[in-house]
């Protein structure tokens, strides 16, 4: 949900907030343009729509904005990544802004973290290493799970259509050949009948 962000009393929306809040100025706008002609709202309903589009593109300029820090973001905790050992701190800070922002850590975090705990340090710092990689742990899991959750449904809406299933023969008509079965031969419809075998000759005394 939203939340005061700042010292000036703003609001920061999650991704899925701000997705919501673009679907449904979309709606009002597409319902509020096709339920009359232009001109019939008045100037009170021509200035809702100008705030509803006004408000559009600020929700557009967030995302866009929301996307570039993210992207900044990413990038710093790559290079602290890189210089690690030495970067620690740096790096620890910049993977717990991350994790707020609904980053999920890749196996170089895990990695990185694993070797970390590793390290000799105070029991405070052991304890925080320990509990950060615990946590992205736990994340990293979760997201495999939905990726293999996700993905029968994937394939289920690749695979090919199954071939309807042939009707049963009526009584009485014909079965069609199958395409795949040779015709056969009137050999073998009708084989040869075997000559009965002689009578065996009569024993003399």
């Amino acid at each position: 949900m939203p939340m005061p962000y700042g010292s000036r009393g703003g609001m920061a929306f999650s991704a899925d907030e701000l997705r919501v809040l673009r679907r449904a100025l979309a709606h009002a706008l597409q319902s509020t343009s096709s339920a009359a002609p232009p001109g019939a709202f008045g100037p009170e309903g021509a200035a809702d729509i100008q705030e509803y589009l006004r408000l559009a593109e600020a929700v557009d300029e967030a995302v866009r904005e929301g996307g570039r820090l993210r992207a900044f973001l990413l990038a710093d905790l790559a290079r602290y990544r890189e210089a690690l050992p030495g970067s620690a701190a740096g790096y620890l800070a910049q993977l717990q802004e991350a994790l707020s922002a609904a980053y999920v850590p890749g196996p170089d975090d895990l990695a990185a973290l694993r070797a970390l705990a590793g390290r000799p340090a105070g029991p405070a710092e052991s304890d925080r290493r320990t509990a950060l990689l615990r946590r992205c742990e736990q994340l990293a899991e979760l997201s495999v799970r939905a990726r293999l959750r996700a993905l029968p449904a994937a394939r289920s809406a690749d695979e090919p259509p199954r071939p309807a299933p042939r009707p049963a023969p009526r009584p009485g008509e014909r079965k069609a050949p199958r395409p795949d079965r040779p015709i056969p031969t009137p050999g073998e419809v009708f084989p040869p009948r075997r000559k009965p075998a002689p009578p065996p000759a009569a024993r003399t005394a």
